[in-house]
């Protein structure tokens, strides 16, 4: 006899005790744990804190990154070092550098974090992959082991990401900051990446989701025994519930369709978007709205293009007119962007132009993590699109045909890139206001 659980599949009674069993013992394990002398990976982290403060070292310093105009060369660029036990292999250091730079990351801060003497968390989620998760302990970035046919979709298609984060700035794709393989002799060859973490900083984050849009296998347990536990809840947890963004909403939606368009060009599917919030305090509330905060946030979203750098005497322009504005985010990005076009814009059509400014009228928070952080009326949202190396090919082809069979009618993550986006895009319509 079967029974149908909560998220909509049903499951044969024989077989059910053992994999109810199975997932009760992996969630158990759920949550970040402290990579300590006795940890089964404190072998493995501590030679690739060691590999990555040498790779770190030996790249270009932030000023040059930033002067560094990108070639072929960088792109196929690939250092090794070796170490005593272990060699480390770097990967388009030049154009990770660059990125880094872009964010306001600097070389200091990111060897900082990455290779301090405190140990590295491991982090045991409820996700199916196979891949194993590392947190810097001020758990800023994110390491995670990939297969090698990711790491070379990845690198193949990095010039594309580039350009892509290059005209839009303010692209929820998750930031990669670094590819990276491990060899030690007759153990192991691993690759992995770093990454901006989309949950930075979470001391106040209390719920996180992974959204796909579609419901087959898309519920979570939320119960944590009252523990200490991380769960990640999915889409059907996130039902009668919204993203509410206010005057950020218009500029959310149309990112996320420049986004998926993108990964749809890729020919790439099962991505999700990465989902918390927490409560905004009243100072940040007050402080959200006030018009220094708003001109100092204007800015920051404009600084994330060279050419749209803002000297103090525009700055002090929009002010007075973000003050009169009722729109005041209109008003500051229109005016203190507008000068600067017809100098700083280049050969530039008259439509890229109009496009490109449009996607600076999102206001960035003050924050390190402004890219993945947007503040609505009360909540601050943090949000990030991961998982982009899953390729339409002819294995998910046959999945595809297997589900429509088993699932008619119903709605699962594998499906062609072109239906995967526009359900992704209509389930972050529907749910946003």
């Amino acid at each position: 006899m079967a029974r149908e659980t909560p998220d909509g599949t049903s499951r044969g009674a024989e077989g059910e005790g053992s994999q109810w069993w199975k997932l009760r013992q992996r969630w158990r394990m759920l949550g970040v744990f402290e990579i300590d002398p006795e940890h089964e990976f404190y072998h493995l982290t501590s030679n690739i804190k060691e590999g990555l403060r040498a790779s770190i070292a030996g790249q270009a310093t932030a000023d040059t990154a930033d002067q560094i105009t990108l070639t072929d060369v960088h792109f196929k660029a690939k250092d090794i070092k070796p170490h005593e036990g272990f060699e480390m292999h770097t990967f388009a250091a030049p154009v990770f550098a660059k990125l880094r730079h872009s964010l306001d990351i600097t070389e200091e801060e990111f060897m900082s974090s990455l290779c301090s003497d405190k140990n590295y968390l491991q982090f045991v989620s409820n996700s199916k992959s196979k891949a194993d998760f590392f947190l810097t302990n001020d758990k800023r970035f994110f390491l995670k082991t990939q297969s090698k046919r990711e790491v070379r979709f990845l690198l193949s298609n990095l010039q594309a990401y580039m350009n892509h984060l290059e005209k839009y700035p303010h692209s929820l794709l998750v930031r990669f900051l670094g590819v990276h393989r491990i060899v030690i002799p007759h153990q192991l060859k691993k690759y992995f990446i770093v990454m901006q973490s989309v949950f930075y900083p979470d001391e106040r984050i209390n719920v996180r989701y992974d959204i796909k849009g579609c419901e087959v296998g898309r519920w979570t347990n939320p119960d944590t025994k009252g523990g200490q536990i991380i769960k990640v809840l999915k889409d059907n947890n996130f039902k009668n519930q919204y993203i509410s963004l206010g005057q950020e909403k218009s500029w959310f939606d149309s990112q996320v369709k420049a986004d998926t368009a993108f990964l749809r060009q890729l020919n790439v599917l099962d991505y999700s978007l990465l989902l918390a919030h927490q409560p905004l305090h009243q100072d940040e509330i007050e402080g959200k709205h006030s018009l220094a905060n708003l001109v100092l946030r204007t800015t920051k979203s404009l600084d994330l293009d060279d050419n749209y750098r803002a000297s103090e005497t525009q700055t002090g322009v929009a002010a007075d007119s973000a003050s009169c504005g009722s729109d005041k985010l209109q008003a500051a990005a229109e005016v203190v962007g507008e000068e600067n076009k017809s100098a700083a814009r280049g050969t530039r059509t008259d439509s890229e132009l109009q496009e490109f400014h449009d996607h600076h009228l999102r206001l960035l928070p003050n924050f390190k993590n402004s890219v993945h952080v947007i503040d609505g009326s009360d909540r601050r949202y943090f949000v990030g699109i991961i998982d982009i190396f899953t390729v339409y090919g002819s294995k998910k082809r046959l999945e595809n045909l297997w589900k429509n069979l088993r699932f008619h009618s119903r709605a699962f993550s594998t499906v062609s890139p072109r239906k995967y986006s526009h359900r992704f895009c209509q389930w972050i319509q529907a749910h946003t206001q």
